[in-house]
């Protein structure tokens, strides 16, 4: 997916947790959520995220179920992207997942391209990743692989509890 000139990349995640955040089994996700924001704010190719009142966005349930959580930021490219998510902490909370979310039926991720200095909104950002579940990937919204990420490649298919 080649990145059109003057602008960035967004990104949604979404999850389904599968306790409540104050539960005593969240509390190593709960607890490092600041911390890993953090790393994110501080990584080369960070523009923007979506905070809420909780200083997160955890706060933020834009789904009927109220376990879903969300998380929408923009980078300069894929590669700032890709380079926070595999080759920072961020990596080793991401490999542990399925101790905190539950299997997520359709995409959990959308990308797309925004012109520089947009923020997007989280109903702008929903209705990206509803039209990558209806239509596939395409320039509107698309997944890890049609952005031609590379880290990512190597992270999907380490084993469970690893990333790179």
């Amino acid at each position: 997916m080649q990145q059109p000139a003057d602008h960035h990349l967004a990104e949604l995640n979404i999850g389904r947790i599968k306790y409540d955040l104050a539960d005593p089994r969240m509390a190593e996700f709960a607890d490092n959520l600041a911390l890993v924001n953090g790393i994110a704010e501080r990584s080369e190719g960070f523009v923007w995220r979506y905070v809420d009142d909780s200083g997160n966005a955890t706060d933020t349930r834009p789904f009927d179920d109220p376990k879903i959580i969300v998380n929408l930021s923009v980078w300069q490219s894929v590669a700032d992207l890709e380079r926070f998510v595999w080759q920072t902490v961020h990596k080793r909370f991401y490999g542990r997942r399925a101790d905190w979310f539950a299997h997520f039926e359709g995409p959990a991720v959308a990308l797309w391209w925004v012109p520089a200095g947009h923020r997007p909104s989280i109903e702008e950002a929903l209705a990206r990743l509803d039209h990558l579940k209806r239509h596939g990937p395409s320039d509107h919204a698309f997944d890890w692989q049609r952005a031609s990420a590379q880290l990512w490649k190597t992270a999907r298919c380490a084993p469970t509890g690893q990333v790179a």
